[in-house]
């Protein structure tokens, strides 16, 4: 049976909706989809410029590593929000770093009027993107909505450490 279990974790399906959105001329994403989808996309070279332009504070993320382990993220983002542009490729340079299973996380991509599409947006209550949630099994640990106050890891360290909601 593990001799299977890669080929699941490979078969993941995105549920991408693609658009073009009306005031920039952005592609839109709506739906779940997964980083590998935001790294591939031909037209986000935010996304990549983006990760490889973050130099994560190599201190905060050997403390932060051992214990974001524990935790499940969930992410809220919009393809054609700036603060979604810059946040995003910071997360996953983190992530990344900290050897977190990037392949476990969904991202639900929103349009304009903040809708994913599966509803799920509205049981948390998302009213800006990015918005990036900690939960510690089903309880919500804090998260981070369109911005930093310090840095990416920081703030996610900040999380982990306490149970502050930074809004």
């Amino acid at each position: 049976m593990l001799l299977f279990l890669p080929v699941t974790a490979m078969a993941q399906k995105a549920l991408i909706e693609k658009s073009i959105d009306e005031k920039n001329g952005s592609v839109v994403y709506k739906g779940y989809f997964y980083f590998r989808d935001l790294y591939t996309e031909p037209t986000f070279d935010w996304m990549r410029e983006g990760t490889d332009a973050y130099e994560p504070d190599q201190t905060v993320l050997k403390d932060l590593a051992p214990l974001l382990k524990r935790y499940t993220l969930l992410v809220f983002m919009g393809s054609w929000c700036g603060d979604s542009k810059e946040l995003l490729p910071q997360l996953y340079s983190v992530l990344d770093k900290c050897r977190y299973p990037l392949a476990d996380i969904k991202i639900y991509g929103l349009d304009r009027a903040k809708t994913s599409g599966t509803g799920l947006e509205k049981s948390y209550g998302i009213t800006n993107v990015p918005t990036i949630i900690v939960l510690d099994g089903k309880k919500e640990k804090g998260r981070i909505t369109e911005s930093v106050d310090n840095s990416m890891e920081a703030d996610l360290l900040a999380i982990v450490k306490t149970s502050v909601h930074k809004k």
